[in-house]
């Protein structure tokens, strides 16, 4: 399969390392000039001259409306945008304040209300665009230890079904992907504080969390960044024109339903 983006404008926030940097990769290669998003200019700047190319950089913090407007007058319009920007963070529910279920809520729901009220219109008006919402696993499978992130990853997934319903007859698609535990460099962070004294590689120590706290998994390993961002590439090519509204999961077979 050729994915030929070539001619399309593309944005993907929070979107300086990790899943997001290789979804960034990913549209590059297809042909798109992309917009990638980061807090600091060092990070923008160091992954536009990683990637290259026609890729260009944003320093916004879209957690807030100035962050977003700052956004909005450098990139008024995309033909793509995948909203990526994200935060985790454990904690017991009755630990959790109102502080951070509002910063989640904030960040993982309303970064991707303020995109698609922004893009989509514009995108219908020209008959085509791709709008495309990270979720996550924990949007089905509620983690007991961060309720307050895998009800914030469930709303993602409910406002993507939402807006491509609103979307509908306009030629712009809607979806959401839902990756598992992923080898992004900041579960390889992780990874290497849990384990600061280990000879063994990252890939092998990550395939043991995966057994030990997600069972259900099916290939018993961490997805690859690469992997996760092939899926959202997919979905902004002209070839995924009829799937739209639906949660397409990268989390190994950890979400137990057909």
């Amino acid at each position: 399969m050729n994915i030929d983006l070539s001619g399309k404008t593309a944005l993907v926030t929070g979107s300086t390392a990790g899943i997001g940097l290789g979804i960034v990769r990913g549209l590059a290669a297809a042909g798109a000039t992309v917009f990638l998003n980061g807090r600091t200019s060092e990070e923008v700047d160091a992954a536009v001259a990683e990637v290259g190319g026609t890729v260009r950089g944003v320093v916004a913090e879209l957690g807030t409306m100035e962050g977003h407007q700052t956004l909005l007058d450098v990139v008024p319009e995309a033909d793509i945008v995948i909203s990526n920007l994200g935060i985790i963070q454990k904690a017991d529910f009755f630990e959790s304040d109102d502080a951070i279920w509002e910063r989640h809520w904030n960040i993982n729901v309303m970064v991707g209300v303020r995109l698609a009220r922004s893009y989509l219109p514009a995108m219908a008006a020209k008959g085509w665009g791709r709008f495309v919402v990270l979720g996550s696993e924990s949007g089905f499978t509620i983690p007991s230890d961060m309720i307050h992130y895998g009800v914030s990853k469930a709303a993602d997934i409910g406002l993507a079904r939402g807006l491509a319903k609103r979307m509908a007859g306009t030629g712009v698609t809607v979806n959401s992907v839902l990756p598992g535990l992923t080898l992004s460099e900041s579960v390889t962070d992780l990874l290497k504080q849990l384990h600061p004294d280990s000879d063994r590689s990252i890939e092998d120590l990550a395939n043991d969390l995966v057994k030990s706290d997600y069972p259900a998994s099916i290939i018993r390993r961490a997805a690859t960044v690469e992997e996760v961002a092939n899926m959202v590439v997919y979905l902004t090519s002209p070839q995924a024109s009829a799937t739209t509204g639906a949660a397409l999961r990268v989390d190994g077979g950890v979400i137990d339903t057909i």
